[in-house]
């Protein structure tokens, strides 16, 4: 029996008491892939991505880990749930225009103590006062630099489209209008190079793009070192209490961590290992998250259809961005259909031992997203479910 047999062996015992759709995460795994992360970042602590999990028991566990420390949130309205929730270092990874969440962050000193929003334009900060209705406590800040690789002076660029701050001196200026700035104190620096961390490099059945990639990549990670370096230094003039610089992703931990001006990593996806991360060199992890589709019909010799799966992943739309059937080994989509919102025809000689009502497992192809389609995660230890939590869906929570 191979070894995802036996995983999918066990799967099916632990939950042979439920019906799917039905969504896991295996803890062994999911330990697993902490302890990875942890020993690439070589010593820096991780601050938890909360995208990428969208379960406070999960991201309770994995801060109760040596290693860890903090979350990086996704919204003004999740981080002050989280803070409420007692978690007290928040660092929100996006500029919001949330204005009743901004007015409570500057009315709650505790919730002023434990977020720090995001900025990398002046505008912001012009709105954030704007929405403070007489709040006066002062906003944490952190500003946000474009990591993305420029050529030929600029006319090829590489990376995504995010802060507009890229130069030193552009993230000085930016930082000096902080500082001047009543009722706002500027305490990190973050940089998310997703062109590195978040494109797999080992594409299947591509070496030249695969090869293509890794060249972009070494020339990227050598550029950006350089110039994170240098607009720290120039940050730290303007303010020399800096608390952190944080950098990095799941694919790219052990090269940000090297980087003498990073002083923390930001990851989760590695948590979950979804599909996107099948195709690096630098590391492996384990699938700690999966779904399950109920078999429904079964049309024909080699084909079954399960109910629903048509979960797909943001992003530029394309085959990557779809779950994949992941057990039993062998099944595929029918390139006909496609994963439906409905219902999925699967096709592979594994469909004929499939009867009425059997699981087909699946992976997502990012990390979190899987949590907006399930209210509940069934928490897998060896062959049996040992706790049932909920998603931020399951507690009444969609904050995008």
């Amino acid at each position: 029996m191979t070894a995802r047999a036996a995983d999918r062996a066990r799967y099916d015992r632990a939950t042979a008491h439920l019906d799917a759709p039905v969504a896991i995460v295996d803890l062994e795994a999911f330990d697993a892939n902490a302890d990875d992360l942890v020993r690439r970042a070589a010593g820096k602590p991780i601050r938890v991505a909360s995208k990428s999990v969208r379960c406070r028991t999960l991201l309770e566990r994995v801060l109760a880990r040596p290693g860890f420390a903090g979350i990086m949130s996704f919204t003004l309205a999740e981080s002050i749930w989280l803070a409420r929730s007692g978690f007290d270092d928040i660092l929100l990874a996006y500029p919001s225009a949330d204005r009743q969440g901004f007015a409570e962050l500057a009315s709650d000193p505790k919730l002023a103590a434990a977020v720090t929003v995001m900025v990398d334009d002046p505008a912001q900060l012009r709105f954030i006062d704007e929405a403070r209705q007489g709040g006066t406590e002062v906003v944490r800040v952190c500003l946000e630099l474009d990591t993305s690789l420029k050529l030929l002076g600029g006319r090829v660029r590489v990376g995504a489209l995010r802060s507009p701050l890229y130069s030193p001196a552009q993230v000085a200026d930016m930082a000096r209008a902080v500082v001047r700035r009543p009722g706002f104190r500027l305490v990190g620096i973050m940089a998310y190079e997703g062109h590195i961390a978040g494109v797999g490099d080992a594409v299947a059945g591509r070496p030249l793009r695969s090869r293509a990639i890794r060249l972009m990549q070494a020339t990227a990670r050598r550029e950006l070192a350089q110039r994170r370096a240098e607009v720290v230094s120039a940050v730290r003039a303007v303010e020399p209490g800096l608390e952190y610089v944080n950098g990095g992703g799941t694919g790219s931990v052990q090269h940000t961590a090297a980087e003498d001006a990073v002083t923390e990593i930001a990851a989760g996806s590695g948590l979950y290992v979804p599909r996107l991360f099948d195709n690096y060199t630098s590391f492996s992890g384990r699938p700690a998250a999966l779904f399950a589709q109920p078999v429904v019909r079964r049309p024909g010799v080699g084909i079954v259809t399960v109910l629903g799966g048509g979960y797909p992943a943001s992003g530029a739309p394309g085959a990557d961005r779809l779950p994949v059937p992941y057990l039993p080994e062998g099944l595929k989509y029918d390139p006909q259909e496609g994963p439906g919102e409905v219902q999925t025809p699967l096709l592979g000689s594994p469909a004929d031992d499939l009867l009425i009502g059997d699981k087909v497992w699946f992976r997502h192809a990012k990390a979190g997203e899987l949590c907006e389609r399930f209210d509940t995660l069934h928490l897998v230890e060896g062959d049996a479910v040992t706790a049932t939590v909920p998603t931020y869906r399951g507690e009444g929570h969609t904050f995008l």
